[in-house]
């Protein structure tokens, strides 16, 4: 669940890990964006998603967005634990910081510098130089598939971002959707490979553990994968589509195949 397209990375990891799973994909375009909303707001409208999605008896709920799991965890586990594991996901700052820093963390404007992100670093990046990089603009560029706007917020992000950084924490999932624009903006001519942590993979896998699952052998996609909007069957927007997990996602045969070799 989230919002909108910031579920395509973490839908296309279990669909890697697992190729058979149904998965529906519940997401919320009549209330979106949920950043700008009050805590209150976001429960209420993580609330909603969530039961659509539960409605349809599924074995995990991945909380496939950052400002949702900040804010509605607790209601959404209340509601629906031990029925039903909820998985949130968390910015992958712990393995980032493993390699010492600096680290820079892209993340929305509400994240940067929240209490919540703080924490994080407190706990997980503790005596590594962590520079938080607010991206006013990005998440909704990526969600509306605005090709200019993507450049545009990336490249501001960039200016921001210490040229020293050779790991960045993707604190967005919009932003593993673009991550390659990121990577490519950042890289420093000569300098080493720089490295994105994003949280999709770690979610999905957490996910099978939850629910006592293996990862199945790659092949195929068998399962079906049901979208719901903002609780009203539908089909993932055109916005969606223009990435390769959401026409993975969709059923494009050769976007099916990139994905699956990511």
């Amino acid at each position: 669940m989230d919002s909108g397209t910031g579920l395509l990375p973490a839908a296309a990891a279990m669909r890697r890990l697992r190729p058979d799973a149904d998965l529906v994909l519940s997401t919320d375009p009549d209330g979106m964006p949920w950043g700008p909303r009050t805590p209150d707001d976001v429960v209420e409208h993580a609330l909603a998603v969530a039961r659509a999605a539960a409605a349809h008896g599924p074995d995990a709920l991945i909380v496939a967005c950052n400002t949702a799991s900040v804010h509605a965890l607790p209601a959404l586990r209340a509601e629906l634990e031990p029925a039903v594991p909820v998985i949130g996901t968390v910015p992958a700052i712990k393995p980032a910081a493993a390699g010492g820093g600096p680290v820079a963390i892209w993340a929305t404007p509400a994240t940067t510098g929240s209490p919540y992100q703080r924490d994080l670093i407190e706990r997980f990046a503790h005596g590594v130089d962590v520079t938080g990089v607010p991206c006013p603009g990005l998440a909704d560029a990526v969600e509306q598939a605005d090709e200019a706007a993507i450049d545009a917020a990336v490249a501001v992000a960039a200016q921001r971002t210490p040229e020293d950084v050779r790991t960045v924490v993707l604190g967005c999932t919009h932003y593993e959707l673009v991550a390659e624009r990121i990577r490519a903006a950042l890289q420093q001519p000569g300098a080493p490979a720089l490295v994105l942590h994003g949280s999709a993979e770690a979610v999905a896998a957490q996910a099978l553990r939850r629910i006592g699952a293996e990862p199945a052998p790659a092949a195929a996609p068998t399962g079906r994968v049901t979208v719901l909007l903002s609780g009203r069957p539908g089909s993932l927007p055109a916005e969606a589509l223009a990435y390769a997990e959401g026409r993975m996602l969709a059923g494009s045969p050769a976007d099916t195949a990139d994905a699956l070799t990511r």
